[in-house]
């Protein structure tokens, strides 16, 4: 059946939009993936008009070129497109796709990712933004991924793994990332920054470091956008944060240390995992701007006006659900919360990553003594 996404007309399986899990045959294809297509579009753009080199774009997980042929047909300096997947029928509709919007730009490869990322890792084929987009974890090709990538170029990350990276299969997330999460209200934040670290710890081998500039999820997924640079000396990003059940205390650390120093109990650490920034404000202002260009879901800017809100704000949320429940009470309003806490001379804001939610550099005693 034929649908339109921005401004690009795409022929899906009917299965896709009726079923609760999109089936994989004969291609994948997820309507409710459509803002995170949405926002890739909008930061692919932003990040190409300061982009000095071609203006390659590799797709290593296609499917049906949802992304990557919007791509080509909404983002108009973008030279070159390559869709890629290892499914045939899936490259077979991407092709019709193609056609029906009128698009030139799209070279077709069919081929496991890693082969074809890795066919990209010389310096005249790698890619200005790549981007990987698979089932679960992405961690198998981020190695080659990066390899791919242009000095300076953009690797866009999607996991979809969500109950390995909240927590309930610990010893897999160690695995697949290389650090324990954590089962917290500010869950989500956590799986953000262990995917993040994984790819600063991968990049780490090939002296490659990362710069994120944005970061977002829904209920499915966590798609991470980083800036790949030749590594300088610059201030290692990887830590670990402590949350303690006992009082709700939750800490940064650059070292191991198991001890609540609010209470004294013993503590939970969710780590090693990115402790660095989430976002770049000048992208995120370069994003906004991009936004009026396309036609995309209107939470998009709504979202981005969030990030920008929490930008120099420390790690780890709070919701007010978590301090009503500690302090007995019904909860306050977000508003008056954040405005209690700058009246105490704290910094608060809200988060784009929980609705009800705000991030503060109080700690959980001073912020129950204030709300």
């Amino acid at each position: 059946m034929e649908i339109i996404e921005g401004k690009t007309k795409l022929l899906v399986p009917k299965e896709s939009m009726v079923e609760k899990v999109p089936p994989r045959e004969p291609a994948f294809f997820n309507p409710r993936a459509r803002i995170n297509r949405d926002f890739s579009i909008i930061a692919y753009s932003a990040f190409l008009k300061n982009f000095k080199g071609p203006k390659i774009f590799l797709d290593s997980l296609a499917g049906i070129g949802a992304r990557s042929i919007r791509v080509a047909k909404e983002i108009e300096n973008i030279e070159k497109v390559f869709v890629n997947d290892v499914n045939p029928s899936a490259l077979e509709i991407a092709k019709k796709i193609v056609q029906l919007n009128h698009v030139t730009k799209c070279d077709f490869s069919e081929n496991e990712a890693c082969r074809f990322l890795s066919l990209h890792s010389h310096r005249e084929g790698r890619g200005a933004i790549v981007d990987i987009d698979p089932f679960g974890s992405p961690s198998r090709y981020l190695d080659c991924g990066i390899r791919a990538t242009f000095h300076g170029g953009l690797l866009s990350v999607t996991a979809t793994d969500l109950t390995v990276l909240h927590g309930i299969f610990p010893d897999a997330c160690k695995r697949k990332y290389y650090g324990l999460p954590l089962r917290t209200e500010y869950g989500n934040e956590v799986a953000l920054r262990l995917v993040l670290g994984c790819i600063n710890l991968v990049a780490g081998r090939m002296d490659v470091m990362i710069a994120p500039l944005f970061v977002h999820h829904s209920m499915h997924y966590y798609k991470v956008y980083t800036k790949l640079l030749v590594k300088t000396n610059t201030k290692d990003q990887m830590g670990y944060i402590l949350h303690c059940d006992n009082c709700g205390n939750r800490k940064v650390l650059r070292e191991v240390i198991i001890t609540c120093d609010l209470c004294g109990s013993k503590a939970r650490l969710g780590g090693p995992l990115w402790i660095g920034t989430l976002y770049d404000k000048e992208f995120l202002t370069n994003m906004i701007l991009e936004e009026e260009n396309f036609q995309v879901d209107k939470s998009c800017k709504k979202t981005l006006e969030k990030c920008q809100q929490e930008i120099d704000m420390p790690q780890a949320y709070y919701t007010l659900d978590e301090i009503a429940h500690r302090k007995h009470s019904a909860p306050t309003s977000l508003s008056k919360t954040i405005e209690k806490l700058h009246s105490s001379g704290f910094k608060a804001s809200i988060t784009s990553m929980h609705p009800s939610a705000f991030k503060t550099d109080a700690k959980i005693n001073e912020i129950i003594s204030i709300v």
